[in-house]
């Protein structure tokens, strides 16, 4: 993070000599119009913080904000849907998920409709407590029937998957990574895929399974870890829903232990899934979580937040070089 800089609402923080891009969901945004021309994008008095601006500057007619009115936003996406449009939307995802579910599983899902919803704030990227932070959201929304669920890991991702929204059938929920989103794959050679995990590394002394941004926290880990002589391989699980229970199975199966990696509560999430292909493929293996504890997150500063709740690279190297019973100071 730069000195001296207070984190924006929902932005991540920078990594030193890493690249970031700003905007990331906007420039995709504006890609997906430029090329089909059929996108509008609606937003629920968040403009701002869930960087629309640069579409609503390049596209005025095609930019709508609904004012502070979560049910209303995703009832006015599903009207213009069947019109033949693409609706994408973006709110925070606790309001989303909480105040517009049923409209959403309804008005959206149950019909089909090309509703994209892109809400910000997942997790702890927000220190404005358990009102702002949306840490059950992945489980709310996996659990609706035909709804595409995606939680990215960095700027390339977020670009790529608001490209490609408009041609994913039906009804996406997607988290929204806004501001200097850090750049984690190289752009020119990863490719978004829907449904599809990516093995990264070769490691077999651990693999973590891990989606958002905690991929590339399990990735700096995993390079801490290797001076610990412990050898670690990531496979990035960008789609919640559909899942890719074959891909985890097997990348289980070639490696001796198993951590999961969440910026989501332990309930209904991404371990909870790992956890139903691992039984239904009879893949035995000595399992770690890592994610948010099943309780409301007070506020706070969101290093402080993420530190606390050990979502930092520093803290999942510490947390599984404690679990194997080695010495994590080792590697500092």
């Amino acid at each position: 993070m730069l000195k001296g800089r207070t984190l924006g609402m929902g932005e991540l923080e920078a990594v030193e000599n890493r690249a970031s891009q700003l905007a990331p969901f906007a420039t995709g945004a504006i890609a997906a119009q430029e090329a089909h021309g059929d996108v509008v994008l609606l937003t629920a008095d968040l403009g701002k913080y869930t960087d629309t601006y640069p579409f609503r500057d390049r596209f005025p007619d095609r930019f709508y904000n609904v004012g502070m009115a979560e049910q209303a936003l995703v009832m006015v996406a599903a009207g213009l849907a069947r019109t033949g449009l693409s609706a994408y939307c973006t709110t925070y995802g606790a309001f989303a998920t909480r105040r517009a579910h049923d409209f959403l599983a309804i008005a959206c899902a149950h019909g089909g409709a090309n509703v994209k919803m892109f809400a910000g704030n997942p997790g702890l990227t927000t220190g404005y407590g358990g009102t702002h932070q949306a840490i059950e959201d992945l489980a709310l929304m996996r659990a609706v029937p035909d709804m595409t669920v995606i939680d990215p890991c960095d700027a390339t991702e977020m670009q790529q998957i608001a490209e490609q929204a408009r041609e994913m059938e039906g009804t996406v929920y997607c988290r929204l990574l806004r501001g200097n989103v850090p750049v984690v794959f190289d752009p020119a050679t990863h490719r978004f895929e829907l449904g599809k995990a990516k093995r990264i590394g070769s490691g077999t002394d651990i693999g973590f399974i891990s989606t958002g941004f905690m991929t590339e926290r399990c990735l700096d880990a995993a390079a801490g870890l290797a001076a610990l002589g412990i050898n670690a391989s990531i496979l990035h699980c960008a789609t919640i829903k559909p899942f890719d229970s074959e891909a985890v199975a097997a990348f289980a199966a070639s490696v001796d232990k198993v951590v999961t990696a969440e910026n989501h509560v332990l309930v209904g999430g991404l371990a909870s899934l790992v956890l139903d292909a691992l039984y239904a493929n009879g893949v035995m293996k000595p399992l770690l979580k890592i994610g948010i504890p099943d309780r409301f997150i007070e506020c706070g500063s969101i290093p402080y937040l993420q530190t606390r709740y050990g979502l930092t690279a520093a803290r999942v190297r510490e947390q599984v070089a404690h679990w194997l019973g080695a010495d994590a100071r080792a590697a500092e």
